[in-house]
């Protein structure tokens, strides 16, 4: 069977070979939609990442494909119906990748019900023919039957509604490889070091491959800056003021419990925390999600840390709504992201009432910089940045084209196949490729460990055709195990290295660096004092 190869070497060789239309910094949600647009465009792109795909805040969503209900009570009608409109797009596109999901807010009180039934109601009327199912009113037993594990004393009823699911990194990975499939040059750990400017204009870039340290010139006719929360940092490269606006990183940190927490099928969304926040409860990959919080942060890291205020929030807020009141020994892994939220400068507002919308600007040297935004939007954000920067670069003008790209992998009925939102469905029509290497390799079929879904064919399909060039890449990012269960994530973390060590040509010190490289970053998905 012929494979789909996704290989950095080509890549790299790709990159040196002529001129761009199109070069785009940052391999994250917005950077790798760009980069999917600009060449289904038909223009000559490339995307450099400094990192993995996805490392920085792509990987670390609370998974929702959303219209973002909890905007109404600011009456952003506008952002919610664009949000809608997208999600829609999104699962037509991705359906191995996105599905839908109920959710359920539980009633307490007697106002809640008509309160949450009126807005979610407006929610559906946006939605309108894209709706993925009709809000509607719960009985108590309903509601009890629906959220089993929810918290019965006092309960009343509640409202279903109806939003999208997905795995954010694996979307990452699909949107590489779509970009790639139509012409893009898609590569990570390429560092861009200097901008290249020529009569005052930004005509490329050097970079520097992380792996061999060698510096790449790079010309493009224009040059997007997709770095999300770091877009200052690219910023700075330029040296050009961009139109008074700045980011406003606002942290949000998620904890992860044994599925026995949520055992159905349904989420659970609390409208207002003790502090007014909103709060997720949800299944994902046979665990429950809890999430999220929402603090400002001038702490620009790759790998953000909650704070232990933050982990008792979501502790004492989810043990409001569930039967069984979650402790910090049942967690099992603590993530956090840091949102690319964006304001005018010298504005005073909180992260929780700075807008959710993007902003495109553009600096007196033509660098285009897309800035806010979420992972739902990702598709129109890409599509009003490459209109930009075709202006910008003086390209010829194109329509975009990505309302009707498929996601790589697409594969309608993959989910039927391989079980509703499984590890396995995620792959698409990838999945015969693992197929393929276990029926050369049966033994690589089997689990790795007993609480991870992850075999030894997606480890050797990660190296092999999805780039990934750590042992983190894989434990993180290509399969979800780190986020699932820290603990679990560094007990097969020896056997996935010895994997790797073959397929990537490892010498035993680096074999043994990658592992305790990935113990130490490991370690801090777990609460203070667990390890």
């Amino acid at each position: 069977m012929q494979l789909n190869r996704f290989e950095r070497p080509e890549m790299l060789s790709n990159l040196k070979s002529e001129p761009l239309d199109v070069l785009v910094i940052g391999g994250g949600a917005t950077g790798l939609g760009c980069a999917v647009d600009a060449a289904t465009r038909g223009y000559k792109t490339a995307l450099v990442e400094a990192h993995d795909f996805a490392k920085g805040t792509s990987s670390r969503s609370t998974k929702l494909v959303h219209g973002g209900v909890r905007y109404l009570e600011n009456f952003d009608f506008g952002l919610v119906a664009e949000a809608l409109e997208e999600r829609a797009t999104m699962a037509a596109n991705a359906p191995h990748i996105v599905h839908d999901l109920k959710f359920v807010v539980p009633r307490y009180q007697w106002w809640e019900g008509p309160f949450y039934g009126i807005g979610l109601k407006l929610y559906d009327a946006l939605a309108g023919k894209r709706n993925l199912g009709p809000s509607r009113s719960l009985s108590r037993e309903e509601a009890a039957a629906a959220i089993r594990g929810v918290q019965e004393d006092g309960l009343l009823g509640g409202i279903e509604y109806h939003d999208a699911q997905f795995d954010d990194a694996r979307m990452a990975i699909a949107l590489a490889k779509t970009a790639a499939n139509a012409g893009a040059v898609v590569l990570n750990y390429a560092r861009v070091t200097e901008l290249l400017r020529a009569d005052g204009h930004t005509g490329g870039a050097i970079i520097r491959d992380e792996e061999s340290g060698e510096l790449i010139r790079v010309e493009a006719s224009v040059v997007i800056n997709a770095t999300g929360v770091f877009a200052d940092r690219v910023r700075a490269l330029d040296g050009s003021d961009h139109a008074g606006i700045e980011v406003e990183p606002a942290r949000g940190a998620h904890l992860v419990f044994d599925r026995s927490f949520l055992p159905g099928n349904e989420a659970i969304m609390v409208p207002h925390t003790d502090d007014g926040r909103v709060l997720f409860v949800i299944p994902w990959h046979d665990r429950a999600l809890v999430g999220t919080t929402d603090v400002e942060t001038k702490d620009l890291t790759m790998e953000p840390r909650a704070t232990e205020d933050e982990i008792d929030f979501i502790l004492r807020n989810a043990a409001r709504y569930l039967a069984r009141r979650p402790e910090r020994a049942d967690i099992l892994s603590v993530f956090a992201g840091l949102r690319p939220l964006v304001r005018p400068k010298g504005s005073a507002h909180g992260s929780k009432r700075v807008s959710r919308e993007h902003v495109v600007s553009v600096s007196a040297s033509g660098v285009v910089t897309i800035l806010g935004g979420k992972w739902t939007t990702y598709r129109k954000m890409a599509q009003d940045t490459v209109d930009m920067a075709a202006r910008v670069g003086a390209l010829d003008s194109k329509d975009c084209r990505t309302r009707q790209v498929r996601i790589h992998g697409f594969a309608a009925d993959s989910k039927l196949e391989a079980g509703l939102g499984s590890s396995r469905a995620l792959y698409g029509s990838d999945a015969r490729h693992l197929a393929s290497i276990e029926s050369t390799l049966p033994e690589l079929a089997r689990p790795l460990h007993p609480r991870l879904q992850l075999t030894g064919s997606e480890v050797i399909f990660a190296a092999t055709h999805e780039m990934a060039r750590t042992l983190e890449d894989v434990l993180a990012r290509r399969c979800r195990a780190l986020f699932l269960d820290a603990r679990a994530a560094m007990e097969v973390a020896p056997d996935v290295a010895a994997l790797l060590a073959l397929e990537l040509r490892w010498t035993p010190e680096r074999t043994q660096s990658e592992r305790d490289a990935f113990l130490r970053l490991a370690r801090e998905y777990l609460p203070e004092g667990s390890v």
